[in-house]
Formats: C-alpha cells, sequence, structure tokens
C-alpha cells in the first residue's frame, strides 16, 4: 500500500430489473473504488435507502414498472441535492436524455453501452463532471490527453499497469483510471485494441 489513500464512490442502485441489478452489481464490485451499498427494484424505498447510505451515485432506471425515472430524479434532486443521479436506459431517445437533464440528472446511459463505458462514466460522474450524450449516441471526446498518451506508449511496451504505476510515479488505481479513459476515447474494449486504434490515429509512432 504506497500510503496512497483512494477515494471510494458510494453507488445506490435501482432497477426493477433483477437481472440487471444482479449484473450491475457484479461488475461494479469487481472495482476497488466502488462500493455498492444497496440495490433496490422498488423505487418507494429509495428514500429509505438513502438515509440509511448517504450513496455518492444514484444509477437509476428510467422507467419502472409503476414509476417514472425522471420523476424519481427530480425528486431526489430537490430533497438530496448533493446526490448525483445516472439514468440508465433501454432506449437512446433524444427525448429520456433532454429530461433527465432538466430532472437534474448528471448522466444518461444507454444500457447496450459497454461495461467499461459505465465504470468511466461513473468515475466522470463522481468527480463532478456531467455528461450527456448527443442525438447520435455517447461519444467520448478521443482526443488523449498528454499523460495518457504517454501511458499508451507504454502498453505498446507491454508494461503492465504495475511496471507503469513504478515508471509514471503514480499509484496503480491512477494508471487504471487513465487506462479506461484511454479505452472509452478511442471507443474499443481492450489495452491491444487501444495500441492499434493508436497507431491509426497517430498516437504512437512505432
Amino acid at each position: 500500500m504506497n500510503g496512497v489513500s483512494f477515494m471510494t464512490i458510494r453507488v445506490l442502485l435501482a432497477d426493477d430489473h433483477n437481472l440487471v441489478l444482479e449484473g450491475l452489481i457484479q461488475l461494479l464490485e469487481k472495482e476497488d473504488d466502488i462500493e455498492i451499498l444497496s440495490a433496490v427494484s422498488n423505487p418507494l424505498l429509495l428514500d429509505k435507502e438513502i438515509c440509511t447510505h448517504s450513496p455518492d451515485i444514484i444509477i437509476l432506471d428510467v422507467r419502472f414498472e409503476s414509476h417514472n425515472g425522471i420523476e424519481i430524479t427530480q425528486r431526489i434532486m430537490e430533497t438530496y441535492p448533493t446526490i448525483k443521479v445516472i439514468i440508465l436506459s433501454g432506449f437512446n431517445y433524444q427525448e429520456y436524455i433532454q429530461a433527465a437533464s432538466k430532472a437534474g440528472a448528471y448522466s444518461f446511459l444507454s444500457k447496450d453501452k459497454t461495461n467499461s463505458e459505465l465504470i468511466y462514466l461513473i468515475r466522470k460522474v463522481a468527480s463532478g463532471i456531467k455528461y450527456f450524450p448527443n442525438i447520435q449516441g455517447m461519444s467520448f471526446n478521443d482526443s488523449l490527453s498528454k499523460r495518457e498518451r504517454t501511458i499508451l506508449a507504454l502498453i505498446a511496451k507491454d508494461y503492465s499497469n504495475i511496471k507503469i504505476s513504478e515508471e509514471l510515479k503514480i499509484s496503480k488505481r491512477t494508471v487504471e483510471y487513465h487506462i479506461s479513459s484511454i479505452i472509452n476515447k478511442l471507443n474499443v474494449d481492450t489495452r491491444v485494441g487501444a495500441v492499434v486504434k493508436g497507431i491509426k490515429k497517430g498516437y504512437l509512432d512505432l
């Protein structure tokens, strides 16, 4: 442990499809900086869970069988203005996106996006950044920062995360965050894919 402490992102999940909840729990529990506080299928339980756990982020389905996720978001924002809401939807309709933004949500993500996009988005939202996709769907800015280009070059040299951490004198978690950002910006699924895309875009000269 090199004395570095990481902010834990405290997350509450709300979706009336148990399979979705189970999938989200399995996905997010693998992340060291994300803690699942609770998962509810009944939105009427949200107030109790919020009061009990004080989450940083609520990941909320846009539609429940008998409730509207947009209206729930608006109520959450009025009552708990420091909480950040990410709305998940099976539909990437512009009307939903605009309504989510107007209700005070921090972001909107279609359920057909990749796991890495959701994790990337959670970390962005936790840092206070709002993100909403355009009408064509989510498209992350693919312009890599200087640090990200440096890390991509080390990935191309087959450096492990630990070796990159040691080389740049930054924490392993910071390396993982940057790699997640690189993968999402380049719209790929793997480190190898990032290298290939980086070469095509001129970020790497190999």
